[in-house]
């Protein structure tokens, strides 16, 4: 099934999407320093039970980094506002890693909008001071010296080490989705990510179904922070994706796949 690819134009800003499917609208936020380009198994493996929404969030693929300060809130606030584009009152809502954090933040700026939630291989833990010093650096260093910062830095964290040994195509695509990051856009997003508040207070508030889905070999955002998220939800239930990383949609997309369907059909539909 083909994309369908539109833009919209939210306070000044340009935001980019691509979607896929008809029915229930289930929106994707990409990881960072990803796109929406992440998503293509996604886009065509859930397309037969539902309307797959995939945005590029500020300044990643077709969409424009504006003038706000950098803030997961904003990213949160662009895909309400995308919602009301697309004329779609309430959606799943679901994220890897950075799109988790913005997934948390919808909820809790926007909670009538989320039937149900999918939080990928992330946390609702704040950055410890370290963390964020890191971020900080990282941010410098990449508008100083381009997207080869991210290579270096960022890139051997994001799969598991099946993908590293295995899966030479898989990695290759990750490597290149990275490379195409915009220095600008990795900036502000480390930076907005730095600054985002612990988020256990809006998963024990959350109203709606909540899928957790974690890479076995996830050493970013580890199990331990998938199982403190699914205690916290009042309606949770834990997924571990065998022989994945921090990007298990990408690394394992069937068994990513199953696990939503699942969940939407058993949860939401």
């Amino acid at each position: 099934m083909s994309d369908r690819r539109s833009r919209i134009t939210v306070d000044g800003v340009r935001l980019y999407t691509r979607s896929a499917g008809e029915g229930l609208p289930v929106v994707l936020l990409h990881a960072f320093p990803m796109s929406s380009t992440m998503w293509l198994a996604q886009r065509e493996g859930l397309a037969s039970i539902c309307k797959v929404i995939t945005p590029d969030l500020r300044g990643f693929g077709g969409s424009r980094l504006g003038d706000d300060e950098p803030s997961i809130d904003v990213m949160a606030d662009d895909v309400a506002r995308l919602l009301d584009e697309e004329g779609v009152d309430r959606a799943v809502v679901g994220g890897q890693s950075m799109g988790g954090y913005v997934t948390m933040a919808l909820c809790r700026r926007h909670p009538d909008r989320v039937l149900g939630v999918v939080l990928a291989d992330t946390k609702a833990t704040a950055d410890p001071e370290a963390a964020r010093a890191n971020r900080e650096r990282i941010a410098a260093a990449v508008l100083d010296r381009g997207p080869s910062v991210l290579v270096e830095e960022v890139l051997p964290g994001l799969v598991g080490s099946t993908t590293r040994q295995r899966r030479a195509m898989v990695f290759g695509r990750i490597r290149g989705l990275v490379q195409a990051a915009p220095p600008g856009a990795a900036a502000w997003a480390q930076r907005a990510m730095a600054s985002r508040p612990d988020s256990f207070e809006t998963l024990r508030g959350l109203k709606a179904p909540a899928l957790v889905i974690v890479g076995e070999e996830d050493e970013l955002s580890p199990l331990s922070d998938a199982e403190a998220m699914v205690e916290a939800v009042p309606d949770g239930r834990l997924t571990v994706i065998e022989k994945a990383g921090h990007l298990s949609a990408i690394e394992q997309p069937e068994a990513f796949n199953r696990a939503v369907t699942e969940f939407l059909k058993e949860r939401v539909l």
